[in-house]
């Protein structure tokens, strides 16, 4: 194997490495989201949300081949934006 064969593949994944840690840290994120959204009384359909997403994460079958975790980033982040939304307004706002 030449150097450029070897930079190509080390740069691959290097990149891997790091769609890989984004994946995660979403995921903890979402995970951090719905327990404190369970706290609050979280209504069932963000509740879906949350399993399907962590199943697309975790399922082998993706959009695109595991090594490129955009889709699976793609879909904690619309997981987190629709609980985050979901999630009831503090009585403080309700006032003003």
């Amino acid at each position: 194997m030449d150097s450029t064969a070897t930079l190509l593949l080390i740069g691959a994944a290097v990149v891997a490495a790091a769609l890989l840690a984004v994946a995660v840290v979403l995921l903890v994120r979402l995970v951090r989201a719905r327990s404190s959204l369970r706290r609050a009384g979280l209504p069932t359909g963000p509740r879906w949300v949350f399993w399907g997403a962590v199943l697309y994460l975790v399922l082998p079958t993706d959009l695109l081949p595991d090594p490129v975790y955009l889709d699976d980033i793609g879909v904690l982040l619309l997981a987190l934006r629709s609980m985050r939304a979901a999630r009831p307004l503090p009585p403080d706002s309700l006032e003003h």
